[in-house]
């Protein structure tokens, strides 16, 4: 697995991370199984991958018991990247005086005595402020050297802005895929500012997989699409098929679309299983024709640009 600079940290990432919300959670009737979340972790750190992404309510808090039992006694060789803002019963509250709560009940579940990254979880727009005191608390626990970088993770290429322009954030994580281009106005910026880009959603909430039509139906966050949004999804599925080559899988030209960007620091697509952690591995190993990215970057301007899909 090749690595990448974590922006100007000092730093090296796997360039295919682990995404790990699916760790311990709940799928309809069936839930992933503590064994199931530890072979995969296990697998990945044999398919090379260093970084590891969670947050405290990924399945109410098991995703970090997972990694950290599945992480004790190497913690010195990985990178793990946390989160404050949606903890580990549900809840969805940013108030500051929470962070350092949250962050000593991730690092027991995670059985570490630091993070290498602590992000805001899709905060509200406001907080994204120089001036707020989510990041003067962060940067006091920086300090003391319980968290090593911050900062946020978001959705769109203005919070990036917002978040580069206005705080002193080191990590920013992002999401970024084939149906998703906009946030790649800000890419220029980070990189000159020496902030790290991790992207998040590189499938498209699975549709990119290639697994879905018409047909499908959703009893997860996918549960919001409406029919016409899922008709869409297909229809703009279906064009993509046209321009791609059909020597290798949609994942794989989803995944490299993104690892094309040298700006991106490391991508973290989830994995239900070890079959879908190597074929999601099994990306790095190839690269893009320039010529189809090119393509695929002006199907984007033509049909998405100005009426986007709904994450």
């Amino acid at each position: 697995m090749n690595r990448r600079a974590f922006g100007n940290t000092g730093i090296q990432v796997s360039e295919v991370g682990l995404g790990a919300w699916q760790l311990g959670n709940q799928y309809g009737d069936h839930g992933m199984k503590e064994e199931e979340g530890l072979h995969i972790v296990q697998e990945a750190l044999k398919e090379g991958c260093n970084f590891f992404d969670t947050a405290p309510n990924y399945a109410l808090g098991r995703s970090e018991m997972i990694l950290g039992k599945a992480l004790e006694g190497i913690r010195e060789n990985v990178v793990i990247s946390s989160k404050f803002g949606h903890h580990d019963d549900g809840e969805i509250d940013f108030n500051p005086a929470r962070i350092r709560e949250s962050v000593q009940k991730s690092m027991e579940r995670l059985k570490t005595d630091y993070l290498d990254s602590l992000l805001l979880h899709n905060p509200p727009y406001e907080i994204l402020s120089g001036n707020d005191p989510h990041f003067k608390i962060m940067k006091e626990l920086q300090d003391e050297g319980v968290i090593r970088h911050f900062g946020v993770s978001v959705d769109t290429a203005d919070e990036m802005f917002k978040a580069l322009n206005e705080t002193d954030s080191q990590v920013i994580e992002v999401m970024y895929n084939i149906f998703h281009q906009d946030p790649a106005r800000a890419f220029q910026l980070a990189k000159e500012k020496g902030v790290a880009i991790i992207i998040k959603v590189p499938l498209d909430s699975g549709w990119l997989s290639g697994k879905y039509d018409t047909t499908s139906s959703f009893t997860d966050i996918r549960s919001r699409w409406t029919p016409e949004i899922i008709e869409r999804r297909t229809a703009m599925f279906n064009h993509l098929k046209t321009i791609v080559p059909d020597d290798r899988s949609m994942i794989d030209h989803a995944m490299q679309f993104i690892l094309a960007r040298p700006e991106v620091a490391t991508v973290i697509p989830g994995a239900k299983s070890v079959n879908q952690l190597k074929s999601n591995m099994e990306t790095a190993k190839k690269t893009m024709d320039p010529e189809v990215r090119s393509a695929i970057e002006g199907m984007w301007e033509k049909e998405l640009k100005e009426n986007g899909l709904p994450w």
